[in-house]
């Protein structure tokens, strides 16, 4: 029971993180149809940014540790998301009307620009975050002493999914980003202007991802370059499991994706824990292709 108590908080915590990635990739796509093959080194990219504020610049020094994370978190956002809005300018808006490889080529290329620009301005090496950002404190649960870093990132990841999902369900830029993913075209007629969403889209993503990439810091304490790929990589497998431009399925994805690896590195094997991630996604493909809540796709009447 210990180790299943552990595990499941472990396991859910991570998920947090990859659902908070997953988002990214999951919001371009139901508006473009377009894997955004960037978003993980965006995320690597706020993981540095923060990195920076706290280790480089001593954010702590002045305004105080809870403070700091505070601060940090926000400007990290929004770097990460003028990055991604940079990248939609730059890699992608120029390629909306070509061939759908042009732009998957473009997304690679960018993908390149920024994992050498990150290891050419803080280096090929390991960086690490200051110690102690968040006490080394527990929290008795079920008989189990559960550290606080878990609790704080899984609360911090469902806080900001809570406030992503009411801002697409309940707001009017949210209608209009469910609009354009539904029918652009139709939603050119109504009066919405579908670039701006597509910018607005490209912005919350990679502010999504940098908030992460420091979530990922301050959780594993270290970071490294090419950190992208592999996040990268698990958050786009998490985006599929729930459904691909289904944002409830990008978050319960992430989650089941968190779960996943941790029982199977905790009752089978540690060496085969990314395995196990990409085997339940090979089954899910088999049994349910558009992911467990669906992938959302235009309704043409």
């Amino acid at each position: 029971m210990e180790v299943f108590i552990q595990q499941t908080t472990n396991g859910l915590a991570v998920g947090g993180i990859y659902a908070l990635i997953a988002l990214g990739y999951t919001m371009v796509y139901g508006v473009l149809k377009l894997i955004n093959f960037a978003h993980g080194d965006l995320f690597a990219l706020g993981a540095y940014l923060g990195f920076t504020l706290l280790v480089s610049f001593g954010l702590a020094g002045y305004v105080g540790m809870v403070s700091a994370i505070l601060i940090c978190s926000l400007m990290v956002m929004v770097f990460s998301g003028l990055a991604g809005y940079l990248l939609e300018r730059v890699a992608y808006r120029p390629l909306r009307n070509s061939d759908r490889i042009s732009a998957v080529v473009s997304a690679l290329g960018a993908s390149i620009f920024f994992q050498n620009a990150i290891m050419l301005v803080w280096g090929a090496q390991y960086r690490s975050y200051p110690a102690g950002i968040i006490p080394n404190l527990t929290i008795s649960f079920a008989g189990q002493n559960i550290p606080l870093i878990r609790i704080f990132v899984l609360v911090a990841s469902v806080v900001i999914m809570l406030i992503l999902y009411f801002f697409i369900n309940r707001t009017r830029i949210g209608m209009a980003i469910r609009a354009s993913a539904i029918d652009q075209g139709a939603a050119r007629l109504m009066g919405i202007d579908v670039r701006s969403v597509i910018a607005l889209v490209f912005i919350i993503g990679p502010a999504l991802g940098g908030l992460a990439g420091v979530m990922v810091g301050i959780y594993y304490g270290q970071i490294n370059f090419n950190m992208g790929q592999m996040y990268g990589l698990k958050a786009f497998t998490a985006a599929i499991i729930g459904g691909i431009g289904n944002i409830p399925g990008a978050m319960l994805g992430g989650l089941l994706l968190g779960l996943v690896e941790a029982f199977g590195a905790a009752y089978i094997s540690l060496a085969w824990r990314d395995a196990i991630t990409f085997i339940v996604l090979i089954l899910i493909l088999v049994v349910r292709p558009t992911g467990i809540l669906r992938e959302r796709v235009a309704e043409k009447l």
